[in-house]
């Protein structure tokens, strides 16, 4: 038999060299690109309108992120993000390869916020609820929300603006301008009223602007839904009568003090154009973000002769309707005993 020629020892260490520098190598690659390395330690990354790479990666490194800002660092100047940074609102999945993230990052693929909010009292709470889901800040939302022009192009004045924003669940972008916010809640306010709403709003010789003024009024007094119809049509025959509606909630709002939970003689004197106790017809604007259920109730109210209400002495949180005074006041007599009575077992 021959002998195998013998491989040189020098052959068997270069190939043993390249299969080490190689193995580095690949395991390099692995590491920078494919490896898990986003944390479960926070749900978003938010990255600002202006910021540079740099401000990028100190956010990742401060936030620990990543479990390894350098294999990320590396992979950064492979897939170019460097000169791409998009602000946004950026979902973290844990385990993330840094490929993935990156081009997410690129791409701009943000998550939308889910914007919900319904029983805003004032401009100052809805301000300070979309600086808490938005990049801008809750001043330069109140600013818009205050801005007459802005208001007027819009259809509305700075007193009844809150009407526009409809209570609903909205997909936005955390880093949209607050202008182009405000106009995205505008095309849904413009959806919401339909012809058959503006036809019914017509009908009952009232604005859409008008209807949500009375809408909140009715939100403001109403402890269940299926009572707003009735509590509606008791408004809107005081205005047709020219009565004064002497509504509690606009008396409260004009005293701005929202921990009254009884009104008094001294709160009805407080002079206000939201004092519908003193001022006839509606006031200048809503007292509150009225709610679709309160917006609709006004439209489709319910038709009867009462214009008087006071709450029912079983606490039910109904109300007790009367079409004269007198009848109104046995109502009245019945609901103190029964506040006397309570008091008194207290």
């Amino acid at each position: 038999m021959e002998n195998k020629k013998k491989i040189p020892t020098w052959i068997k260490l270069i190939v043993l060299l390249f299969l080490v520098i190689g193995g580095y190598f690949g395991w390099t690659a692995y590491r920078t690109f494919l490896a898990p390395n986003v944390t479960d330690i926070q749900k978003y990354l938010y990255i600002n309108t202006g910021d540079t790479y740099e401000n990028v990666l100190q956010k990742i490194k401060d936030q620990k992120i990543v479990s390894d800002p350098v294999s990320f660092d590396r992979a950064a100047q492979y897939q170019n993000y460097k000169e791409s940074v998009k602000a946004g609102r950026y979902a973290l999945t844990p385990g993330m390869n840094n490929r993935r993230f990156i081009g997410n990052l690129r791409g701009g693929y943000q998550d939308a916020v889910k914007f919900r909010f319904e029983n805003i009292r004032l401009k100052d709470n809805f301000a300070g609820k979309l600086g808490e889901n938005f990049e801008a800040d809750s001043l330069t939302f109140l600013n818009l929300l205050n801005n007459e022009s802005l208001a007027k192009s819009y259809g509305f004045t700075a007193d009844n603006f809150l009407a526009m924003f409809i209570p609903n669940t909205y997909e936005l972008y955390w880093n949209t301008e607050p202008e182009k916010l405000f106009a995205r809640f505008h095309d849904e306010w413009t959806k919401f009223w339909t012809s058959e709403r503006l036809a019914k709003a017509k009908a009952i010789n009232l604005t859409p602007q008008e209807v949500s003024s009375l809408a909140a009024i009715v939100k403001g007094e109403a402890l269940h839904k299926d009572e707003m119809p009735a509590i509606a049509g008791l408004y809107l025959n005081r205005l047709q009568k020219g009565i004064l509606l002497q509504a509690d909630p606009t008396v409260i709002f004009a005293n701005n003090d929202f921990t009254i939970r009884r009104v008094l003689n001294k709160h009805l004197r407080t002079d206000n154009p939201y004092n519908t106790y003193i001022y006839k017809g509606l006031p200048p604007g809503p007292i509150m973000m009225p709610s679709i259920a309160s917006i609709d109730a006004v439209l489709n109210y319910k038709k009867h002769d009462f214009i008087y209400m006071c709450a029912k002495e079983d606490f039910s949180g109904y109300h007790a309707f009367a079409t004269n005074i007198a009848e109104h006041l046995v109502n009245a007599r019945k609901f103190q005993k029964a506040l006397d009575d309570r008091n008194i077992k207290k």
